[in-house]
């Protein structure tokens, strides 16, 4: 048999597989079973910040594996500790953080930190949180209420209780009641569009919070590692939330989730817990991410490339204005709006034919999150793929 028949005969149908086998990467480059070569403007959608096969990456998680893998989270490990505090100090903010597997586990924990913070705080139990239509926080039972996207509802209810949707930022002051705990928000809608929120809208979102004594939680799964420029979204939107979740880049492929709070006294021993987070695979991982992002954002190298890569989507926007009605995004998060989902999918058809791979977000657009190391040659080449592809079109 070969891989689809297997994939087809042993693997749950959830995925619409695109047909392709990746066998290797380096940097932005794939290579497939066939050994054609590909441009990945996606990486594994925000993953693989550091490009594919890093090899200072690979040298720390060889030489971790070698000594200790695993133990559990009933003991001391400095890999976690020093993970921890580098995400702290990359952020500026005073909190402290939990280590989990995903961006779902990561919201999950936000959740249960903000509900135990609406009960023991007040007279009057709170449990609400407010998130916004569109919006993508995972795929558990829970996060997917937690979504603000109908059709992620169908068949899996009852659902927990408590979630209420905004349509926009400005509509969230009148969905607060006495039993809003919290806010969770993403600072740029990643699979509702690559849609950035306005930052003077979110400023006044977070001050009003404040007053009120409702949390804020800013879902950074996607926006975080230095995918909008800085550490977090939210130090470019110049605001600091009681909760930060975290995964996908952070980890350069090895899985991992985080939350990051300021609400340090909230949970106590057993009131959460993760076999796999933050044991000595994953931490050294973060560790070695976090320091290779650092060293390219300090040496302006991240700012160099944002603003190249950023031109170049720019480029494509101006010359084919039949196909495309607007530029999105921040940083190298970025999207371009397509006139109607049917060319979108040509795109994405038309693009891995001439070897560049992209993404799908919300229902028409055409969604860039390349590698963060990514090179101005890598770019070019995927540029100039992609302009032939559409001109074919």
């Amino acid at each position: 048999m070969n891989i689809k028949e297997l994939d087809k005969k042993y693997v749950l149908p959830t995925y619409a597989r695109a047909d392709v086998e990746f066998v290797s990467g380096d940097n932005a480059r794939l290579v497939d079973a066939d050994g054609k070569k590909y441009i990945d403007f996606t990486s594994g959608i925000g993953v693989v910040s550091v490009g594919h096969a890093n090899k200072r990456l690979n040298t720390a998680i060889c030489s971790q594996i070698e000594n200790i893998t695993h133990t559990s989270n009933l003991y001391h490990s400095a890999a976690q500790v020093n993970a921890a505090q580098k995400l702290v100090d990359a952020s500026a903010f005073d909190m402290q953080c939990f280590f989990g597997n995903s961006g779902a586990e990561a919201n999950e924990g936000a959740i249960k930190i903000a509900r135990k913070f609406g009960e023991i705080n007040g007279e009057v139990k709170k449990y609400k949180i407010i998130t916004l239509r569109h919006s993508f926080h995972g795929r558990t039972i829970t996060t997917v209420k937690a979504t603000g996207q109908d059709i992620m509802h169908n068949y899996f209810g009852p659902f927990p209780d408590g979630f209420v949707y905004a349509d926009a930022i400005q509509d969230i002051e009148s969905l607060i009641d006495d039993h809003t705990c919290a806010v969770m928000i993403e600072l740029v809608q990643g699979e509702g569009g690559v849609q950035p929120q306005d930052k003077k809208e979110v400023q006044v979102l977070a001050k009003l919070l404040k007053s009120r004594g409702v949390l804020l939680i800013v879902d950074e799964v996607q926006t975080g590692a230095y995918r909008t420029g800085k550490f977090l979204a939210s130090q470019v939107y110049e605001i600091e939330p009681d909760i930060v979740t975290l995964a996908k880049g952070i980890g350069g492929g090895v899985p991992v989730g985080v939350v990051m709070t300021s609400l340090k006294d909230v949970l106590s021993a057993g009131d959460h817990g993760s076999t796999f987070g933050g044991n000595f695979l994953s931490s050294i991982a973060v560790c070695e991410v976090m320091d290779i992002l650092k060293e390219y954002e300090d040496s302006s190298k991240l700012q160099e490339t944002t603003s190249y890569f950023n031109e170049a989507v720019a480029k494509v926007y101006a010359s084919f204005p039949s196909m495309f009605t607007q530029k999105v995004g921040i940083g190298m998060m970025c999207g371009l709006r397509v006139k109607d989902a049917e060319t979108l999918n040509s795109i994405l058809s038309k693009a891995k034919e001439n070897g560049v791979m992209l993404l799908k977000a919300g229902k028409n657009t055409l969604r860039f999150l390349p590698p963060l190391t990514i090179t101005k040659g890598e770019i070019d080449e995927g540029f100039n793929s992609l302009n032939n592809a559409l001109s074919s079109l």
